[in-house]
């Protein structure tokens, strides 16, 4: 057996070496490192969780990136239709990372109820539709059905359903305005079927989800024209990347824009929560190291006649240090172990019981999301672990220091 791991494992094993005054000193350090795990995982969990739900909010309304017609301007919701029988429709071959293209349009219209009218955007879907990213938001009702046939089915948002007074079941009237010289609004008569609510208030004030073919049959398109394609991606951190390799293969008359650049202000603000959480793991392994450094000169001053014992029966200082290094690991491991027990959790409380609630206006959410992934959880242990040990090695050097026979009558 390892000489230094079976020294370390006895004085472990030994509760009464503790003394009144190491005690409390090691608790605080345990308890310092188990609160620094915490903090760190409940930051990576909610950093992470509210980045990805954001950005799946944004994505269920327009894809990673849309391709639509040069003419048509980012913020312009009644598109210039484009021909959808396209090469890389309905699979992007010559850009591998793209895993879907579905076929969208939309067009601006009002909704004028006896008492009041709402300007919103209807969103025409084909049955190429990925309901992925969308389903979850449905709270009434069902999803519309696409077949051969026109729809005459719509989704509204929970936020226009109460404002309006519109509730499952209803028909909608919703009025667009025709082209050229005729000034008369175009009515519209849909029946509600799902009344949804993603907890992203600029898109529930605005859009509705219906059939592709109710707004060709609006702007009197033909069957194969539509607004825009909508890309799924496999990699969203790659996206920049991908969205350039898109825009190389869409031809000369068409454009592809990603959706973080139709929505810069939001993802710059989500990319400031990657500079918080680094903070907080900077600090809080810093003032877990700083701890454990306390605790270890504690140790060594505890045990310094066990020290000037073994130096006097021939043991090396690099020898005796690993004993005092492997009984810092044990209480390194002993706060991660209660650390990531209380850590995860929190975390799994809230993802469930969703306890923490946000305001949408601000946050585009209703409650904390929570993202809990193996990768995150490991590097802040194995982080933590090594950053520690790394800052106790200089201190260790201390036992060098320690004569033999002073220590062996050190009381």
């Amino acid at each position: 057996m390892n000489f230094e791991y079976f020294i370390s494992r006895k004085l472990i094993a030994t509760k009464g070496y503790k003394s009144k005054v190491s005690s409390p000193i090691i608790k605080i350090a345990v308890v310092a490192i188990s609160i620094g795990i915490i903090m760190m995982i409940l930051a990576f969990g909610t950093g992470l969780g509210l980045q990805n739900k954001i950005r799946d909010k944004i994505t269920a309304f327009n894809g990673h990136i849309t391709v639509r017609s040069f003419t048509t301007n980012l913020s312009n919701q009644n598109l210039q239709p484009i021909d959808g029988r396209q090469e890389f429709y309905p699979e992007f071959k010559s850009v591998p990372e793209v895993i879907h293209v579905q076929q969208t349009a939309s067009k601006y219209g009002v909704i004028r109820t006896e008492s009041d009218f709402e300007g919103i955007v209807l969103k025409g879907i084909s049955t190429d539709y990925n309901w992925d990213y969308f389903e979850e938001f449905i709270l009434e009702g069902r999803k519309i059905e696409l077949n051969d046939d026109i729809s005459k089915e719509v989704m509204i948002s929970e936020y226009l359903a109460d404002r309006l007074g519109f509730k499952l079941g209803d028909k909608i009237t919703i009025y667009f305005m025709r082209g050229g010289n005729n000034s008369r609004p175009r009515p519209l008569g849909l029946d509600i079927v799902g009344i949804y609510n993603s907890g992203f208030r600029e898109f529930d004030k605005q859009f509705l989800i219906a059939d592709l073919k109710q707004i060709r049959r609006i702007n009197k398109w033909e069957d194969y024209q539509i607004g825009q394609f909508e890309i799924m991606v496999e990699d969203f951190d790659d996206i920049q990347t991908t969205g350039r390799k898109v825009y190389e293969n869409i031809g000369s008359f068409l454009t592809a824009s990603s959706i973080v650049d139709q929505y810069p202000t939001i993802f710059e603000w989500i990319a400031l929560f990657d500079v918080n959480i680094a903070l907080i793991v900077v600090i809080m392994v810093i003032i877990a190291g700083i701890n454990m450094i306390t605790a270890l000169l504690v140790l060594i001053l505890e045990q310094t006649q066990l020290v000037g014992i073994l130096k006097a029966l021939g043991a090396q200082n690099t020898s005796i240090r690993k004993i005092f290094l492997y009984n810092a690991t044990y209480l390194i491991l002993k706060g991660l172990f209660w650390g990531n027990l209380i850590g995860i959790g929190l975390l799994l409380i809230q993802k469930y019981a969703k306890i923490i609630s946000l305001n949408p206006d601000t946050y585009y959410v209703t409650h904390a999301p929570v993202h809990i992934e193996w990768t995150y959880l490991a590097g802040i242990n194995l982080g933590t672990i090594l950053v520690c040990l790394l800052m106790l090695i200089l201190p260790s050097y201390i036992i060098t220091k320690i004569s033999p026979v002073k220590a062996i009558k050190f009381d």
